[in-house]
């Protein structure tokens, strides 16, 4: 019977590395991770010794290796009023010894936080990826655009087609809602 005990044991999250979870917030899983834990929360994820949570609605790209994970989380380079701008920030990653359902979490709630994405060319070259992401606690959704250059930003006529296809993309999404 001790041979089992072992094995129904539920694991804790050590207090030292507990965040300081929101109000209505709730740990969906952890893991540990270089520097402590890495918790996961309906709201969003803390990294080790970070000193806030970065929402699901943040993180551009999540990719687990089968030992590591890694996040590339989102920059604000500019905001209108119909749209942020966003590029990448530094990319985040940590080997996962017990990662148990974090793999899992982290791609179903990045996953469900995304209600529109679509990637269209510029003007002049390269193009720009419209997102439109659902974030915990806010109705509707929050629409991004991240560039593929970040030098693209900032010309009026890129700003221009850009604001059109938000605005075709807006469109499309509230047709299509009953």
């Amino acid at each position: 019977m001790a041979l089992f005990a072992g094995l129904f044991r539920r694991r804790r999250l050590p207090a030292a590395d507990r965040p300081p979870l929101g109000r209505d917030e709730r740990v969906a899983a952890f893991a540990p991770a270089a520097g402590g834990h890495l918790v996961l929360t309906n709201l969003g994820i803390w990294l080790p010794q970070a000193p806030s949570r970065l929402g699901w609605h943040e993180i551009h790209k999540a990719a687990w290796s089968g030992r590591e994970l890694s996040l590339v989380p989102a920059e604000v380079v500019a905001e209108s009023a119909e749209y942020t701008v966003v590029a990448d920030r530094a990319p985040w990653s940590s080997v996962l010894t017990d990662p148990g359902r974090v793999p899992e979490q982290v791609r179903t709630r990045v996953d469900r936080s995304i209600a529109y994405t679509a990637h269209h060319p510029l003007p002049g070259g390269g193009g720009v990826r419209v997102v439109a992401r659902r974030v915990p606690g806010v109705d509707g959704v929050h629409w991004t655009v991240r560039y593929d250059r970040r030098d693209d930003a900032g010309s009026p006529e890129v700003e221009a087609a850009t604001a059109a296809l938000v605005a075709a993309a807006r469109a499309g999404i509230a047709g299509a809602t009953p």
